[in-house]
């Protein structure tokens, strides 16, 4: 009787070969997610970012036109007033929440009120202020009295290159939205405007 031996056709299981094609499979679906997961964490924050220079526009509008006598202090006597964060930006520090004060005086804290939002000073980790806008300039421009349209432009630094925003000057060659001495291509600009009577 003759004994029969196996053909290689019937041979079961996975050669080294295919088994390394799986693997580099695998890790380029692994690295395309991670590649993913990174693009949608920037993509989030920069919607957030624009989210809160959204809101502090708005709010530093409302304030504006619910104490618009004093339109003289939030433009700076018409020339314009530019928040920078870099010092006290020459806003007093007059708490008229629990002191009487007068409009102009109410005025000043309404802007010191505004730049210690954008410090971020409402969102603690531990002493540092975590809230606010990333490299901030905010540009308060409009009539030295009422009737006129003000406007507030917010400025703030992006997470990726893309052109320099042409809607407003606000933070324009300051340095700050730079990228390797490239023209302000990390700048992101909002711009609200509001007709005060």
């Amino acid at each position: 009787m003759m004994k029969s031996y196996p053909s290689h056709a019937s041979a079961r299981g996975f050669t080294l070969i295919e088994v390394l094609i799986a693997l580099f499979v695998l890790s380029v679906a692994v690295l395309g997610i991670a590649g993913l997961q990174i693009t949608s964490k920037r993509t989030n924050f920069e919607a957030v970012q624009r989210t809160t220079a959204t809101f502090f526009a708005q709010e530093l509008m409302e304030r504006i036109r619910a104490n618009e006598s004093q339109l003289t202090v939030y433009t700076n006597a018409g020339a314009g007033r530019t928040i920078q964060l870099a010092g006290s930006d020459g806003i007093s520090a007059t708490n008229c929440s629990t002191a009487a004060c007068d409009t102009a005086t109410v005025a000043m804290y309404d802007l010191f009120e505004f730049s210690q939002s954008l410090r971020g000073v409402a969102e603690l980790q531990g002493t540092t202020a975590t809230g606010g806008l990333v490299e901030p300039t905010v540009c308060i421009t409009g009539p030295v009295v009422p009737p006129g349209i003000v406007s507030v432009a917010v400025a703030w630094r992006g997470t990726t290159r893309l052109s320099n925003p042409g809607i407003n000057n606000c933070g324009a060659t300051s340095g700050r939205y730079d990228d390797d001495g490239d023209a302000d291509v990390m700048r992101r600009v909002l711009l609200v405007n509001a007709f005060v009577e």
